[in-house]
């Protein structure tokens, strides 16, 4: 056998049952492969679930508001792609009259939606022949064939698409896209790849010539950028002063608690003194030390500390997003998880 050929016979004899792979329904896919990007299946699955009986169909999707659907993301991170989803999700009911598209010209023009998952939504559920290219794909592809290209340059990109593209079984793209994605996340892993037991491994570059921690070759051309985000804790028991985050920033529409942030993590008293928070809180303010200690949460692009001061002074200028919640309702409020986490701790939610 070929090598395509070997690993769709893997495939087939290891595959992971999983609900979206037993159903040709374009819009269950499409959920399935949002939810898993820059998701692990193990940590996405729950989420899935919880989406599809929530939204069983795209037109339930579409009704949703998106607090809902916030909350129903938290703890998953870029949230983007859940805001992403009920843009897309409205636009296929108003335009596609609440059937999901399936073709990859009509899907790539969808929100939310690019190359990748293009691909796999017209391959899943139509048997379109598009070739899946993913980051399993590139590293199988990379291992095997030796390819030094860096995935994530401009000519790595295309390289390796037009390998994905020529090695595609173009009878059957569906069950060769999912044979090439399973073997890269089970078998030829990132790390400690089981090349003992892999049937290609006679043949793969990367297993002759020791090159299994060195390929594939990627740019690291990632900044991390650090902020300091002093959150303030003004409750009086039976109620907390809340924010409603803007939509530029992280966390975009969800919601936080009043917050200044700083370039460094300043100590109490320098806090105090500065033009932001005495215009929020007046100049005789009373800050506490830190109620818990400073949490660190990591982004793609950033690394945030996050500190939590309670103060006994109120508002004398609230702020236009700012506004006071019963703490009895705060679980029904769509809060990113770090903050949601302070909060749950707090008040023994």
């Amino acid at each position: 056998m070929n090598f395509t050929d070997e690993l769709v016979q893997w495939y087939l004899e290891n595959k992971r049952d999983l609900p979206w792979r037993n159903t040709t329904n374009a819009y269950i896919i499409w959920l399935s492969e949002i939810i898993l990007q820059q998701t692990r299946v193990e940590q996405g699955l729950p989420y899935f679930n919880r989406f599809l009986e929530r939204y069983p169909d795209v037109s339930s999707f579409a009704a949703a508001d998106e607090d809902e659907v916030l909350k129903l993301w938290q703890g998953l991170g870029y949230y983007s792609r859940g805001r992403n989803m009920l843009k897309t999700a409205l636009l296929v009911q108003e335009q596609y009259h609440g059937v999901f598209p399936s073709s990859y010209n009509e899907l790539i023009k969808l929100k939310g939606i690019g190359e990748y998952t293009a691909a796999a939504i017209a391959s899943f559920s139509a048997n379109e022949a598009r070739a899946v290219v993913d980051g399993n794909v590139y590293r199988v592809l990379a291992r095997y064939l030796g390819v030094y290209e860096p995935i994530n340059s401009t000519t790595g990109k295309k390289t390796f698409q037009n390998l994905a593209n020529d090695f595609l079984n173009k009878k059957n793209p569906a069950l060769h896209n999912q044979a090439m994605m399973e073997f890269g996340a089970m078998l030829c892993k990132p790390k400690n790849p089981g090349c003992g037991i892999c049937p290609v491994h006679l043949n793969c570059y990367a297993f002759k010539n020791n090159a299994t921690t060195v390929l594939p070759v990627k740019l690291k051309t990632v900044k991390v950028r650090e902020r300091f985000l002093n959150y303030f804790l003004i409750t009086d028991g039976d109620t907390v002063l809340m924010n409603k985050r803007g939509d530029k920033d992280i966390w975009a529409n969800m919601y936080d608690l009043p917050l200044v942030e700083t370039e460094d993590l300043l100590p109490v008293h320098e806090l105090k003194n500065l033009s932001q928070v005495k215009e929020i809180f007046g100049p005789d303010m009373e800050l506490s030390e830190n109620l818990v200690p400073v949490q660190k949460h990591i982004l793609t692009h950033q690394r945030l500390y996050i500190r939590l001061i309670k103060t006994t002074s109120k508002p004398i200028k609230l702020q236009q997003n700012w506004f006071y919640a019963k703490v009895e309702n705060l679980q029904n409020l769509a809060l990113p998880k770090a903050i949601f986490i302070l909060v749950k701790n707090i008040f023994n939610l």
